[in-house]
């Protein structure tokens, strides 16, 4: 069975790129994942078509990148099994998927391309860190994390109200469960404590506290942000997931953006972050230059209004991709 199927291409400017000033230029590799098995709520599946339809590649390669798309990971339907244990729904055929992917990615990797994943539901990082691990681990490097996101994902299924996977990615990589999840490569943890970092978070479980303080990562609320400024939280996070890594992957829910500027998305919450606010943590990014892979998960095409979400995510990859203003 094929694993793999590549859309059409989608290129609306066939025009020759106008590389921009001091551009670091990258060979891209579009990978994605229409996994929304990890999720109450349905739609996000249609997420790396809604964002491929907003003129990602195109418009990477109007900046001055090489961009290939690597089609899509396999997804099982989920009308078509059934969910199994109710403390991690589907656990079995989202490892399968991240597993899948995890391979993609380290493959990528291999062959000098940058990965940039598409998703789905945020459970699809398991197997997207899974694989930048895994590929840095043979070269005897660990890598940082930067989470970004409303919620901090790092419930297990002991502590999970819901028992949706969406919400257990952070802590699997971190080694504290689901195993399943968690050993995907045959390694955990994924990233050290010390190198990992949430930004962002409003929207936090009881006894995800618990979890959080137990791994001691280093987290910046929203309170942090409105208090002390985008630009510091940012240098901060980056200087943390950087320490002694050789780099760090970059893993963007668009739920960490204001439902005002981003409605269409798996599970919005009010005051997140505002437009120029994500821009720019995406600019300082781009700046710092470490980052190694990013994704963009949890864009709901269902519920979004035309497109608008899928374009800002189109908008915020560029941002960390090196566009900017002048």
């Amino acid at each position: 069975m094929t694993e793999i199927t590549t859309p059409a291409a989608n290129k609306t400017d066939t025009a020759k790129p106008v590389v921009a000033d001091n551009l670091v230029h990258k060979k891209i590799r579009i990978l994605g994942v229409p996994l929304d098995l990890g999720a109450s709520r349905r739609g996000v599946d249609m997420g790396p078509s809604a964002v491929r339809v907003a003129g990602l590649e195109a418009r990477l390669e109007a900046l001055g990148h090489d961009v290939e798309d690597g089609g899509n990971v396999a997804v099982a339907i989920a009308e078509q099994k059934k969910e199994g244990d109710p403390h991690a729904k589907y656990i079995k055929e989202i490892t399968a998927t991240c597993t899948k992917h995890a391979d993609m990615v380290a493959k990528t990797l291999e062959a000098g391309k940058f990965p940039l994943s598409l998703g789905g539901d945020h459970s699809m990082a398991a197997g997207t860190v899974a694989g930048v691990a895994e590929f840095f681990r043979r070269q005897n490097h660990k890598i940082g994390l930067i989470w970004i996101d409303a919620h901090a994902d790092i419930n297990t299924p002991e502590t999970s109200p819901s028992g949706n996977v969406h919400g257990m990615p952070l802590a699997a990589l971190l080694g504290l469960g689901p195993n399943d999840l968690g050993n995907i490569c045959g390694f955990s943890p994924k990233v050290q404590p010390e190198n990992c970092v949430l930004i962002g978070v409003r929207d936090i479980d009881a006894r995800e506290k618990e979890n959080i303080k137990k791994t001691g990562i280093e987290v910046y609320t929203m309170r942090d942000i409105d208090e002390r400024g985008m630009r510091t939280v940012t240098e901060e996070a980056l200087r943390v997931a950087g320490r002694d890594t050789a780099g760090y992957h970059v893993s963007l829910d668009m739920d960490w953006i204001d439902p005002e500027d981003a409605p269409g998305v798996g599970t919005p919450v009010r005051g997140g972050a505002s437009y120029r606010e994500a821009h720019l943590a995406m600019e300082i990014i781009a700046d710092h230059g470490r980052m190694v892979s990013f994704e963009i998960v949890e864009v709901n095409p269902v519920i979004d209004e035309h497109n608008r979400t899928a374009d800002l995510a189109v908008e915020l990859a560029l941002s960390a991709f090196g566009k900017k203003i002048l």
